[in-house]
């Protein structure tokens, strides 16, 4: 077990130097990429469409996007023939995209280089289009977004190595990598934001660890764009804000300096945090100010209940419910506690940044998610996770002996990551809804008679016709929605 005076120590020798368990990581990435599925589909359409429409048309110009969506994304937008809805149009003539635009930056540099390369092959006799919607645009998009995901997984290790053996740090990532909804939106749904978010926040919380109670001016206009980047991809990451506003009131509580210097240096800190924050922000208030007619308006319609919040359902309800879904999770928030055995600074920002942004989904509207594997809004929050899962099993360690605790803690996570591969199984090929609450009787019971038979089948047959499986997944999505649409009218 590592004192925090040796985890600052350690952050001298590099980032991940001499791992082995870094290594493993990456082999397993490697192996698991097949996995990653190239499509664009439901709300992805909206994300993938800023980096698309100014790669290719450099307006956002979304009529090409939505004209080649999914069915059940262009259902409720168009007319029989096909024409989009007027009233899909803001007061500026644009179409109301209200989705966040930091996926796009995230994904541009793959997309220009996927872009460039598709160009020269056409003029040396190939036939790509690149119009953005031809394979290699939507692999290139599908690739970021897993290796985007498996960098938050990487960072959060690198973090949680520093207060516990390798061995269950290793194990920790491990358990929230297959034991989460993170799979789904890593591979499965890549164009959708939150893979690119948990990266956000990893690299957010990484570089606020690096120099705590004693950054430089520079350090703080970074932290900030960092700051505005993670804003950027996904909007409720601003409860993340909670970890440098912490560190100042920590700062003006120290007796070290005289009060007037603490507050002139705390108020000269957060003007250069706050600063460095706006300008990364900007891309989407411009994106707004085009779309909406003003830097302020997001586009969302949807009601949040601020003095009522869905706590309960949030974490335990049969639609999309935290902890129901995704069990490991309760271990994680357990040990998110627990964090402040090991850095009291960091335990209490993490469990303050968890706490307000469980309040802010369970305020939201559809704090389910509507179709979501799990409760999706969470996965940004993967880095804390991983780090409240190690202090759990670090506090397991120490409570029990070595041989025994480990014994326990790669069964119960393997228990775990098993449960939630099924479920992830069952989710995808419609053996429980995508939307709203699912029988757990009929889930039991599908873990048991149902997955072990067809999973091999099911796999093989995504690693091999992938395109006819996700078409089939996508008419029955259809149908689905159909099917409750009809129901509302009764």
């Amino acid at each position: 077990m590592h004192s925090i005076e040796e985890a600052v120590q350690d952050k001298r020798h590099g980032f991940l130097h001499h791992s082995t368990y870094a290594w493993l990581l990456v082999g397993i990435f490697i192996v698991t990429l097949p996995l990653s599925n190239p499509w664009v589909r439901g709300d992805g359409v909206g994300y993938y469409a800023f980096a698309r429409s100014m790669l290719i048309e450099h307006r956002l110009d979304f009529t090409n996007d939505w004209l080649h969506a999914n069915n059940s994304f262009r259902m409720n937008k168009s007319d029989a023939q096909g024409n989009i809805d007027p009233e899909e149009y803001t007061a500026t003539g644009h179409l109301n995209n209200h989705f966040a635009v930091g996926s796009a930056i995230l994904w541009s540099p793959f997309l220009l280089a996927t872009h460039a390369t598709v160009l020269l092959y056409d003029k040396a006799g190939g036939n790509v289009p690149p119009d953005g919607y031809s394979k290699p645009y939507i692999v290139a998009m599908a690739f970021s977004t897993a290796l985007y995901g498996f960098l938050a997984l990487l960072i959060s290790f690198a973090l949680a190595r520093r207060y516990v053996d390798e061995a269950w740090a290793f194990l920790a990532t491990l358990g929230i990598w297959f034991g989460s909804s993170l799979p789904v939106y890593m591979y499965f749904n890549p164009s959708w934001s939150h893979a690119d978010s948990a990266f956000a926040v990893a690299l957010f919380l990484w570089y606020w660890s690096r120099a705590r109670d004693a950054r430089t001016a520079a350090q703080y206009l970074v932290l900030g764009a960092l700051a505005g980047l993670m804003l950027d991809v996904y909007y409720i990451n601003v409860a993340l804000l909670v970890f440098p506003l912490i560190e100042w009131l920590g700062q003006f509580r120290s007796r070290q300096t005289h009060a007037a210097q603490k507050l002139n240096r705390i108020l000269r800190d957060c003007a250069l945090f706050a600063l460095a924050t706006l300008a990364a922000f900007l891309p989407t208030l411009i994106a707004k100010k085009i779309i909406y007619g003003s830097f302020l308006n997001f586009g969302y319609t949807e009601h949040w209940y601020w003095r009522s919040p869905a706590f309960f359902k949030v974490c335990f309800s049969a639609d999309h419910g935290l902890f129901t879904w995704t069990p490991i999770l309760i271990l994680a928030v357990i040990g998110i506690f627990l964090l402040r055995n090991y850095d009291q600074q960091l335990g209490n920002c993490s469990l303050a940044a968890f706490l307000v942004y469980l309040y802010a989904i369970g305020c939201y509207q559809d704090w389910h998610g509507i179709s979501s594997y799990g409760n999706r809004f969470f996965v940004a929050l993967t880095p804390l996770f991983i780090l409240g899962l190690v202090a759990f099993l670090g506090r397991l360690a120490q409570a029990w002996q070595r041989r025994r605790a480990r014994a326990f803690a790669w069964a119960a996570t393997a228990l775990f990551v098993v449960w939630n591969l099924g479920l992830v199984f069952q989710w995808g090929m419609h053996l429980i809804p995508e939307r709203g609450p699912i029988s757990w009787r009929a889930a039991a019971y599908n873990q048991v008679a149902v997955v072990p038979v067809e999973m091999a089948g099911v796999t093989k047959t995504y690693l091999t016709r992938r395109t006819s499986m996700m078409n089939r997944i996508e008419q029955q999505d259809v149908q689905q929605l159909k099917a409750e649409a009809g129901e509302g009218k009764e």
